[in-house]
């Protein structure tokens, strides 16, 4: 886990027409975090780069399509 500062998380542009689903991102030298932006707790999700890399591999291949 590393330390990222609440400036360094961007909101998807699909969130803030979907205020009920928000999810925020920072792309660091040490990786990726990720949290829900509604979350006053804040807790984050940390991804190294091969696990941030698999993971949209897998969206753009619609392997997480329901």
């Amino acid at each position: 886990m590393f330390e990222v500062q609440d400036s360094q998380f961007v909101t998807s542009s699909w969130s803030k027409n979907n205020p009920k689903t928000c999810v925020a991102v920072a792309i660091t030298e040490q990786g990726i975090a990720v949290r829900n932006s509604n979350d006053e707790s804040k807790n984050t999700i940390f991804f190294t780069k091969d696990e941030w890399g698999a993971f949209i591999k897998g969206v753009n291949n619609s392997e997480f399509d329901i």
